[in-house]
């Protein structure tokens, strides 16, 4: 259980965050298509991996922009964003916004990410949905880079995670 806030105030997650060093957990995630995605299909690949609360909030879409326009150009990674939202509600957001660079899915159905990547909030007026978090993972799944947002309505450092993903 990690602790963080929510505009200031005390919250909590549930479970382990992954720190960097190691193995990145598998996850069970659902794309716009409404198939499914795990860690093992993005094999061989740099991930820049996008953990948030909703898309429906103004720090979660300015995250998913931004990120978008930094990997624009990388060769070789993916660019894999996770919610709760519906993946309807992701789609539209990235067709609105001229997303095309970035996969987005959602975790309304294993609620894997909750189980094994420690981001599910426990209390708090966002409870049940996801904290704010970056982590970048290598060609062979591990935790290069890891952060778990000190208060969900901060944004990542970006420039802290486009360095760990120039490192690998």
């Amino acid at each position: 259980m990690a602790q963080i806030k929510f505009k200031g105030n005390l919250i909590h997650t549930e479970g382990n965050f992954p720190q960097a060093g190691t193995d990145a957990p598998d996850f069970q995630l659902i794309k716009a298509d409404l198939s499914e995605v795990t860690l093992a299909d993005m094999s061989g690949k740099k991930i820049i991996f996008n953990v948030f609360p909703s898309v429906d909030t103004a720090v979660c879409a300015l995250q998913l922009k931004t990120f978008n326009e930094r990997v624009a150009s990388q060769d070789n990674v993916m660019l894999l964003f996770a919610s709760m939202d519906l993946p309807f509600a992701l789609s539209r957001f990235c067709a609105t916004e001229g997303i095309e660079n970035a996969v987005t899915t959602s975790d309304f159905r294993h609620h894997s990410l909750a189980k094994n990547y420690g981001v599910k909030m426990a209390d708090g007026p966002l409870a049940g949905l996801y904290a704010r978090a970056t982590l970048v993972i290598n060609e062979a799944g591990r935790v290069v880079y890891s952060e778990l947002v000190d208060d969900v309505v901060n944004e990542p450092d970006y420039d802290a995670a486009m360095v760990s993903l120039r490192s690998i």
